[in-house]
């Protein structure tokens, strides 16, 4: 008996691979139709981060590097190897950090897995459909690794978008690609020798980094097992594999008590309407409750307190952010902009200058950002403290379902805050016609 067997964690591989094989038929409507969110927010989010600094330097390498030109770049109305493409599109659609989140394993599944998909879909001739489904399984994937990595992994300073992502992206692209059930296992441990990513990176061009290594490791995984590349039989949870060297406390069993096609965990995917980390959103919105049952003035406010999951202590808890970026991971300088109602949603907000607006930051040094091990990763708890002592409460949890039509009308007035109702619309519909649509198609819309 080998470990794998002592251990069960070898388990995983079997069981992506049996994702990697379900049939379009089998897919929920409701996934299927979720997944269609997160393609029309990927494409919305990608477009509006074309003209960002980390875009254009990302596109100037992998144009000098050259290649035959298969798969859309964004934004830079060229196209390049599907490997290629993947990396850049991966760090251009995450360049605003305003994608979706599943905090089932606190990563971002669109800006790992799309990329991938469309590059080897653009290269294979696929429909827009099929990307769709390549998407929404390897989001499956990614998650359910994510989990069975557990909490520890993230703790530890993995970015679970680039390293769980990476597996999500190796099955969207190996389907896009074809792959035989022996192939798929070949790319699926393969990848595990590429997957990584640094929480140390956020803040900074390295966060989008993460994301379109994620999408690159996917298709050049994929790419090899299709031409006949070996890998060991179980890099994931084999020994020595990814779950055994990347995590302290791995779960290998309960992430798939109860696997698709029966229940899509996806269903809990996220999507971001203010422009900043995922982790704050829930604090934004009871400060906004708070905002809409009355007007408080800053100068009478005496102290706001805080309470998070510990966890996002060590993610977005900026104290001193000095650039746009930092600002969105910074509870306290974006507590004072909720309060002084700083539009959180525009991503023009996000600038330097921001950081040193003096009546902000007066405002941001009376925040006190506290851990609460009861609360989980979607939900925050606030208690405004005025100078005359009165306390003022109000809490939040992400995780509440929002009807279909509330997410796509959210969806779309972001859309078009981002750019612009005529293309917002474009965008949309073709979206909503993904059977007519091909994957070239889609690729079209993203290079203008």
């Amino acid at each position: 008996m080998d470990r794998t067997d002592v251990m069960g964690s070898g388990e995983s591989m079997n069981r992506l691979l049996a994702i990697a094989a379900i049939g379009p038929d089998s897919l929920p409507p409701r996934a299927r139709r979720l997944a269609e969110f997160s393609l029309f927010d990927w494409m919305v989010v990608a477009r509006a981060g074309a003209d960002q600094p980390v875009s254009a330097i990302i596109r100037d390498l992998l144009e000098k590097d050259g290649g035959t030109p298969v798969a859309t770049v964004i934004g830079g109305g060229k196209r390049l190897p599907a490997r290629a493409a993947a990396l850049a599109n991966g760090m251009i659609s995450h360049s605003l950090d305003y994608d979706d989140t599943h905090f089932a394993h606190i990563g971002h599944p669109s800006v790992a897995i799309f990329p991938a998909a469309l590059a080897a879909a653009e290269e294979e001739g696929c429909s827009a459909a099929e990307v769709r489904d390549a998407f929404l399984l390897g989001a499956e994937a990614s998650c359910r690794i994510g989990m069975v990595l557990g909490r520890v992994h993230y703790q530890r300073g993995f970015h679970q978008t680039a390293t769980a992502g990476a597996f999500g992206a190796t099955l969207a692209a190996g389907r896009m690609y074809g792959l035989t059930p022996v192939q798929m296992r070949h790319a699926l441990s393969l990848v595990a020798t590429r997957a990584s990513g640094l929480k140390s990176q956020f803040g900074t061009m390295g966060k989008p980094y993460n994301a379109g290594i994620a999408a690159s490791n996917g298709v050049e995984a994929a790419a090899l097992a299709k031409r006949g590349f070996v890998s060991c039989d179980d890099g994931i949870g084999g020994p020595q594999g990814f779950v055994e060297t990347h995590s302290d406390g791995p779960d290998p069993e309960g992430p798939w008590a109860d696997p698709p096609p029966q229940r899509f965990i996806f269903d809990d995917i996220k999507y971001k309407l203010h422009a900043c980390c995922h982790g704050t959103h829930a604090m934004i919105e009871a400060l906004g409750e708070v905002r809409r049952r009355r007007s408080i003035a800053p100068g009478d406010v005496k102290r706001i307190r805080v309470l998070t999951h510990p966890r996002w202590l060590r993610v977005c808890d900026i104290k001193a952010p000095r650039t746009g970026l930092e600002a969105k991971f910074s509870y306290i300088l974006l507590a004072a902009m909720a309060m002084q109602r700083v539009d959180t949603a525009a991503e023009a907000t996000y600038t330097d200058a921001l950081c040193q607006d003096p009546g902000l930051g007066a405002l941001a040094a009376r925040v006190e950002v506290s851990g609460k091990e009861a609360l989980s990763d979607t939900q925050c708890e606030v208690d405004i403290e005025l100078a005359g002592g009165e306390h003022i409460e109000s809490a939040y949890d992400l995780a509440t379902p929002l009807p279909e039509e509330v997410l796509e009308a959210g969806l779309r007035t972001k859309a078009r805050g981002l750019l612009g109702e005529a293309t917002a619309d474009k965008l949309w519909s073709a979206v909503a016609a993904l059977d007519g649509v091909s994957a070239r198609d889609l690729g079209a819309l993203l290079r203008d």
